[in-house]
Protein backbone atom coordinates (compact mmCIF):
# COMPACT_ATOMS: atom_id res chain seq x y z
CA UNK A 1 0.00 0.00 0.00
CA UNK A 2 1.53 3.32 -1.08
CA UNK A 3 1.09 6.61 0.75
CA UNK A 4 -1.65 8.81 -0.70
CA UNK A 5 -0.71 12.45 -1.32
CA UNK A 6 -4.37 13.38 -0.62
CA UNK A 7 -4.30 11.57 2.70
CA UNK A 8 -5.90 13.45 5.62
CA UNK A 9 -5.44 12.20 9.15
CA UNK A 10 -8.64 11.85 11.16
CA UNK A 11 -9.17 14.19 14.10
CA UNK A 12 -12.04 12.00 15.29
CA UNK A 13 -11.05 8.34 15.42
CA UNK A 14 -12.31 5.54 17.66
CA UNK A 15 -12.39 1.75 17.73
CA UNK A 16 -14.78 -0.43 19.70
CA UNK A 17 -13.15 -3.15 21.80
CA UNK A 18 -13.32 -6.61 20.29
CA UNK A 19 -12.82 -8.58 23.52
CA UNK A 20 -15.86 -7.77 25.64
CA UNK A 21 -15.48 -9.22 29.13
CA UNK A 22 -18.20 -9.56 31.76
CA UNK A 23 -17.73 -9.06 35.49
CA UNK A 24 -16.44 -12.12 37.31
CA UNK A 25 -18.55 -13.64 40.11
CA UNK A 26 -16.87 -15.37 43.05
CA UNK A 27 -18.06 -18.51 44.83
CA UNK A 28 -16.67 -20.80 47.50
CA UNK A 29 -16.53 -24.57 47.15
CA UNK A 30 -14.58 -27.72 48.04
CA UNK A 31 -11.98 -28.92 45.56
CA UNK A 32 -13.14 -32.55 45.61
CA UNK A 33 -16.77 -31.51 45.04
CA UNK A 34 -16.25 -28.41 42.87
CA UNK A 35 -18.56 -29.68 40.13
CA UNK A 36 -21.66 -29.67 42.30
CA UNK A 37 -21.32 -27.55 45.42
CA UNK A 38 -20.63 -23.79 45.35
CA UNK A 39 -22.06 -20.86 47.30
CA UNK A 40 -21.72 -17.11 46.65
CA UNK A 41 -18.97 -15.34 48.56
CA UNK A 42 -20.36 -12.41 50.54
CA UNK A 43 -18.48 -9.33 51.67
CA UNK A 44 -17.92 -8.79 55.38
CA UNK A 45 -17.38 -5.39 56.94
CA UNK A 46 -14.70 -5.23 59.62
CA UNK A 47 -13.64 -2.50 62.02
CA UNK A 48 -9.97 -2.90 62.88
CA UNK A 49 -7.50 -1.10 65.07
CA UNK A 50 -4.22 -0.60 63.28
CA UNK A 51 -0.91 0.75 64.53
CA UNK A 52 1.17 3.58 63.15
CA UNK A 53 3.30 2.30 60.28
CA UNK A 54 3.78 5.20 57.88
CA UNK A 55 7.06 7.08 57.46
CA UNK A 56 7.52 9.65 60.19
CA UNK A 57 8.38 13.30 59.85
CA UNK A 58 11.88 14.11 61.06
CA UNK A 59 10.61 16.07 64.07
CA UNK A 60 8.61 13.07 65.28
CA UNK A 61 11.25 10.47 64.42
CA UNK A 62 13.86 12.15 66.58
CA UNK A 63 11.58 12.82 69.55
CA UNK A 64 10.52 9.71 71.52
CA UNK A 65 7.80 11.63 73.37
CA UNK A 66 6.14 12.73 70.15
CA UNK A 67 6.47 9.22 68.72
CA UNK A 68 4.83 7.72 71.81
CA UNK A 69 2.01 10.25 71.56
CA UNK A 70 1.30 9.16 67.98
CA UNK A 71 1.49 5.48 68.86
CA UNK A 72 -1.14 6.01 71.54
CA UNK A 73 -3.61 7.16 68.88
CA UNK A 74 -4.96 3.98 67.22
CA UNK A 75 -5.42 3.84 63.47
CA UNK A 76 -9.11 2.92 63.36
CA UNK A 77 -10.34 1.60 60.03
CA UNK A 78 -13.48 0.08 58.59
CA UNK A 79 -12.76 -2.24 55.67
CA UNK A 80 -14.45 -4.81 53.45
CA UNK A 81 -13.09 -8.33 53.29
CA UNK A 82 -14.03 -11.58 51.56
CA UNK A 83 -13.14 -15.11 52.59
CA UNK A 84 -14.05 -18.72 52.00
CA UNK A 85 -16.06 -20.48 54.71
CA UNK A 86 -14.04 -22.67 57.07
CA UNK A 87 -15.37 -25.80 55.37
CA UNK A 88 -14.41 -24.51 51.88
CA UNK A 89 -10.94 -24.58 50.36
CA UNK A 90 -11.51 -23.46 46.77
CA UNK A 91 -12.40 -20.20 45.03
CA UNK A 92 -14.60 -20.47 41.95
CA UNK A 93 -14.63 -17.53 39.53
CA UNK A 94 -17.13 -17.36 36.66
CA UNK A 95 -17.29 -14.90 33.74
CA UNK A 96 -17.72 -14.67 29.96
CA UNK A 97 -15.77 -13.19 27.06
CA UNK A 98 -17.38 -12.14 23.78
CA UNK A 99 -15.05 -11.92 20.78
CA UNK A 100 -16.17 -9.64 17.94
CA UNK A 101 -15.06 -9.23 14.33
CA UNK A 102 -14.46 -6.00 12.43
CA UNK A 103 -11.16 -4.91 13.95
CA UNK A 104 -10.22 -3.15 10.72
CA UNK A 105 -13.25 -0.85 10.78
CA UNK A 106 -13.20 2.26 13.01
CA UNK A 107 -16.44 2.99 14.83
CA UNK A 108 -15.84 6.72 14.24
CA UNK A 109 -13.57 8.35 11.66
CA UNK A 110 -14.01 11.79 10.09
CA UNK A 111 -11.55 11.28 7.25
CA UNK A 112 -12.46 9.08 4.29
CA UNK A 113 -8.82 8.68 3.22
CA UNK A 114 -7.71 7.69 6.72
CA UNK A 115 -10.63 5.26 7.03
CA UNK A 116 -9.60 3.60 3.79
CA UNK A 117 -5.97 3.43 4.92
CA UNK A 118 -6.98 1.73 8.17
CA UNK A 119 -9.32 -0.67 6.40
CA UNK A 120 -6.61 -1.64 3.91
CA UNK A 121 -4.08 -2.04 6.71
CA UNK A 122 -6.38 -4.36 8.65
CA UNK A 123 -7.45 -6.34 5.60
CA UNK A 124 -3.84 -6.94 4.61
CA UNK A 125 -2.95 -8.03 8.15
CA UNK A 126 -5.86 -10.50 8.23
CA UNK A 127 -4.80 -11.93 4.88
CA UNK A 128 -1.16 -12.34 5.93
CA UNK A 129 -1.35 -13.08 9.67
CA UNK A 130 -4.99 -13.94 10.41
CA UNK A 131 -4.69 -12.85 14.05
CA UNK A 132 -3.10 -16.24 14.80
CA UNK A 133 -0.43 -14.96 17.21
CA UNK A 134 -2.77 -12.61 19.07
CA UNK A 135 -5.44 -15.28 19.40
CA UNK A 136 -2.87 -17.78 20.70
CA UNK A 137 -1.87 -15.32 23.42
CA UNK A 138 -5.44 -14.49 24.42
CA UNK A 139 -6.23 -18.22 24.68
CA UNK A 140 -3.01 -18.78 26.62
CA UNK A 141 -4.01 -16.15 29.20
CA UNK A 142 -7.32 -17.94 29.65
CA UNK A 143 -5.50 -21.26 30.14
CA UNK A 144 -2.94 -19.98 32.67
CA UNK A 145 -5.49 -18.21 34.87
CA UNK A 146 -3.64 -14.87 34.80
CA UNK A 147 -7.03 -13.18 35.29
CA UNK A 148 -7.17 -14.51 38.88
CA UNK A 149 -4.49 -11.98 39.79
CA UNK A 150 -3.68 -12.18 43.51
CA UNK A 151 -6.04 -15.13 43.94
CA UNK A 152 -3.63 -17.18 41.83
CA UNK A 153 -0.66 -16.64 44.16
CA UNK A 154 0.01 -19.53 46.50
CA UNK A 155 -2.88 -21.66 45.28
CA UNK A 156 -2.24 -25.38 45.73
CA UNK A 157 -3.99 -26.19 42.45
CA UNK A 158 -5.46 -24.26 39.51
CA UNK A 159 -8.06 -25.52 37.07
CA UNK A 160 -9.57 -23.42 34.29
CA UNK A 161 -12.54 -24.64 32.29
CA UNK A 162 -13.52 -23.02 29.02
CA UNK A 163 -16.81 -23.72 27.25
CA UNK A 164 -18.15 -22.56 23.87
CA UNK A 165 -21.78 -23.65 23.61
CA UNK A 166 -22.11 -22.84 19.90
CA UNK A 167 -19.57 -25.52 19.01
CA UNK A 168 -20.23 -27.75 22.02
CA UNK A 169 -16.54 -27.41 22.87
CA UNK A 170 -15.03 -27.84 26.34
CA UNK A 171 -11.44 -27.49 27.49
CA UNK A 172 -9.90 -28.08 30.91
CA UNK A 173 -6.53 -26.47 31.63
CA UNK A 174 -4.05 -26.93 34.46
CA UNK A 175 -3.21 -23.28 35.07
CA UNK A 176 0.25 -24.02 36.44
CA UNK A 177 1.27 -25.74 33.23
CA UNK A 178 1.37 -22.41 31.40
CA UNK A 179 3.97 -19.77 32.19
CA UNK A 180 3.14 -16.16 33.04
CA UNK A 181 6.46 -15.01 31.54
CA UNK A 182 6.04 -16.12 27.92
CA UNK A 183 3.65 -17.84 25.50
CA UNK A 184 5.84 -20.70 24.33
CA UNK A 185 4.05 -23.72 25.82
CA UNK A 186 2.88 -25.99 23.00
CA UNK A 187 -0.60 -27.39 23.67
CA UNK A 188 -3.12 -28.53 21.09
CA UNK A 189 -6.04 -27.56 23.35
CA UNK A 190 -4.86 -23.96 23.49
CA UNK A 191 -4.34 -23.99 19.72
CA UNK A 192 -7.88 -25.25 19.15
CA UNK A 193 -9.36 -22.47 21.28
CA UNK A 194 -7.05 -19.91 19.67
CA UNK A 195 -8.19 -20.95 16.20
CA UNK A 196 -11.82 -20.10 17.01
CA UNK A 197 -10.77 -16.72 18.43
CA UNK A 198 -8.61 -15.98 15.37
CA UNK A 199 -11.41 -16.90 12.97
CA UNK A 200 -13.73 -14.46 14.71
CA UNK A 201 -11.24 -11.58 14.83
CA UNK A 202 -10.50 -12.23 11.14
CA UNK A 203 -14.19 -11.96 10.22
CA UNK A 204 -14.90 -15.63 9.45
CA UNK A 205 -17.79 -15.24 11.90
CA UNK A 206 -19.21 -12.16 13.58
CA UNK A 207 -18.98 -13.17 17.26
CA UNK A 208 -17.91 -15.87 19.67
CA UNK A 209 -19.05 -16.29 23.28
CA UNK A 210 -16.57 -17.94 25.64
CA UNK A 211 -17.65 -19.10 29.11
CA UNK A 212 -14.93 -19.39 31.75
CA UNK A 213 -14.89 -21.15 35.12
CA UNK A 214 -11.73 -21.01 37.21
CA UNK A 215 -10.97 -22.94 40.39
CA UNK A 216 -8.13 -22.00 42.75
CA UNK A 217 -7.48 -24.22 45.77
CA UNK A 218 -6.33 -21.59 48.24
CA UNK A 219 -7.07 -23.31 51.59
CA UNK A 220 -9.93 -23.58 54.08
CA UNK A 221 -11.29 -20.25 55.27
CA UNK A 222 -8.66 -18.26 53.37
CA UNK A 223 -9.15 -14.69 52.22
CA UNK A 224 -9.93 -14.09 48.55
CA UNK A 225 -9.53 -10.90 46.59
CA UNK A 226 -12.38 -9.26 44.64
CA UNK A 227 -11.72 -5.98 42.86
CA UNK A 228 -11.27 -2.96 45.09
CA UNK A 229 -13.36 0.11 44.37
CA UNK A 230 -11.62 3.42 43.74
CA UNK A 231 -12.54 5.93 46.45
CA UNK A 232 -12.06 9.40 45.01
CA UNK A 233 -12.68 11.27 48.27
CA UNK A 234 -11.48 9.09 51.14
CA UNK A 235 -12.14 11.84 53.66
CA UNK A 236 -15.89 11.52 53.26
CA UNK A 237 -16.24 7.74 53.10
CA UNK A 238 -16.74 5.69 56.25
CA UNK A 239 -14.68 2.79 54.87
CA UNK A 240 -11.01 2.89 53.91
CA UNK A 241 -11.34 -0.18 51.66
CA UNK A 242 -14.46 -0.92 49.60
CA UNK A 243 -14.61 -4.17 47.63
CA UNK A 244 -16.70 -4.73 44.52
CA UNK A 245 -19.84 -6.83 44.62
CA UNK A 246 -22.85 -7.48 42.38
CA UNK A 247 -26.12 -8.10 44.20
CA UNK A 248 -24.16 -9.05 47.28
CA UNK A 249 -21.80 -11.47 45.50
CA UNK A 250 -18.08 -10.63 45.65
CA UNK A 251 -16.89 -9.86 42.14
CA UNK A 252 -14.03 -8.77 39.92
CA UNK A 253 -14.33 -5.84 37.54
CA UNK A 254 -14.62 -6.64 33.85
CA UNK A 255 -11.78 -4.16 33.28
CA UNK A 256 -9.44 -6.10 35.55
CA UNK A 257 -10.23 -9.41 33.88
CA UNK A 258 -9.84 -7.84 30.44
CA UNK A 259 -6.52 -6.29 31.41
CA UNK A 260 -5.18 -9.76 32.27
CA UNK A 261 -6.39 -11.32 29.01
CA UNK A 262 -4.67 -8.61 26.96
CA UNK A 263 -1.41 -8.88 28.91
CA UNK A 264 0.31 -10.16 25.78
CA UNK A 265 2.84 -7.47 24.89
CA UNK A 266 6.27 -9.10 24.85
CA UNK A 267 7.28 -6.98 21.88
CA UNK A 268 8.33 -3.88 23.83
CA UNK A 269 12.11 -3.19 23.80
CA UNK A 270 12.84 -4.06 27.45
CA UNK A 271 11.08 -7.44 27.56
CA UNK A 272 13.46 -10.20 28.68
CA UNK A 273 11.08 -12.93 29.91
CA UNK A 274 12.48 -12.67 33.44
CA UNK A 275 12.25 -9.44 35.39
CA UNK A 276 10.36 -7.78 32.55
CA UNK A 277 7.51 -10.08 31.54
CA UNK A 278 4.44 -9.51 29.36
CA UNK A 279 2.57 -6.24 29.90
CA UNK A 280 -0.98 -5.27 29.02
CA UNK A 281 -1.39 -3.83 25.52
CA UNK A 282 -1.45 -0.03 25.89
CA UNK A 283 -0.64 2.82 23.47
CA UNK A 284 2.44 3.85 25.48
CA UNK A 285 3.09 0.55 27.23
CA UNK A 286 2.00 2.06 30.51
CA UNK A 287 2.24 -0.02 33.70
CA UNK A 288 0.63 2.18 36.32
CA UNK A 289 1.63 0.22 39.43
CA UNK A 290 5.30 0.60 38.41
CA UNK A 291 4.92 4.15 37.12
CA UNK A 292 6.65 3.22 33.86
CA UNK A 293 5.77 3.71 30.19
CA UNK A 294 7.68 1.00 28.31
CA UNK A 295 6.88 2.48 24.92
CA UNK A 296 7.77 6.20 25.13
CA UNK A 297 7.25 8.12 21.87
CA UNK A 298 10.94 9.07 21.66
CA UNK A 299 11.79 5.42 20.95
CA UNK A 300 9.30 5.27 18.05
CA UNK A 301 7.73 2.06 19.36
CA UNK A 302 4.53 3.57 20.75
CA UNK A 303 1.18 2.85 19.16
CA UNK A 304 0.63 6.26 17.59
CA UNK A 305 3.99 6.36 15.80
CA UNK A 306 3.53 2.86 14.38
CA UNK A 307 -0.18 3.19 13.63
CA UNK A 308 0.08 6.57 11.91
CA UNK A 309 2.86 5.38 9.63
CA UNK A 310 1.10 2.10 8.79
CA UNK A 311 -2.31 3.64 8.12
CA UNK A 312 -0.62 6.14 5.80
CA UNK A 313 0.94 3.34 3.76
CA UNK A 314 4.27 2.74 5.53
CA UNK A 315 3.91 -0.79 6.86
CA UNK A 316 6.21 -1.74 9.78
CA UNK A 317 8.89 -4.22 8.76
CA UNK A 318 8.61 -6.06 12.06
CA UNK A 319 5.77 -8.57 12.47
CA UNK A 320 6.03 -7.90 16.20
CA UNK A 321 5.20 -4.22 15.59
CA UNK A 322 2.29 -5.23 13.37
CA UNK A 323 0.91 -7.58 16.02
CA UNK A 324 1.24 -4.86 18.66
CA UNK A 325 -0.64 -2.27 16.60
CA UNK A 326 -3.48 -4.66 15.84
CA UNK A 327 -3.64 -5.71 19.51
CA UNK A 328 -4.24 -2.07 20.48
CA UNK A 329 -7.07 -1.89 17.95
CA UNK A 330 -8.57 -5.05 19.47
CA UNK A 331 -8.30 -3.28 22.85
CA UNK A 332 -10.20 -0.33 21.40
CA UNK A 333 -10.07 3.32 22.34
CA UNK A 334 -10.21 6.91 21.09
CA UNK A 335 -7.17 7.70 18.98
CA UNK A 336 -8.00 10.91 17.05
CA UNK A 337 -5.65 13.88 17.03
CA UNK A 338 -8.36 16.30 18.15
CA UNK A 339 -8.63 19.96 17.27
CA UNK A 340 -5.76 21.19 19.44
CA UNK A 341 -2.94 19.05 18.02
Amino acid sequence: MMADKNFKKASVLAFEKKLVVSDGYMYGTIWENRDHDASPIKLVEKSVRGTISNRLKKAVKNDPAKLNAQVENPNLQTVDSASLALDQDTLKLVYTVKVLSGVQYPSACNSASHYEGIRSMGTEFIKEQGFKELAHRYAYNLANGRFLWRNRVGAEALEIRVHIAEYNKNWVFDGYRYSLKDFDEDASSVDELAALIADTLSGEKTSLLIEVEAFAKVGKGQEVYPSEELILDKGKGKKSKVLYHVNGIAAMHSQKLGNAIRTIDTWYPEYDGKRNGPIAVEPYGAVTNLGIAYRPPKEKKDFYTLFDAWSEGNKPDSIDDQNYVMAVLVRGGVFGEGDND
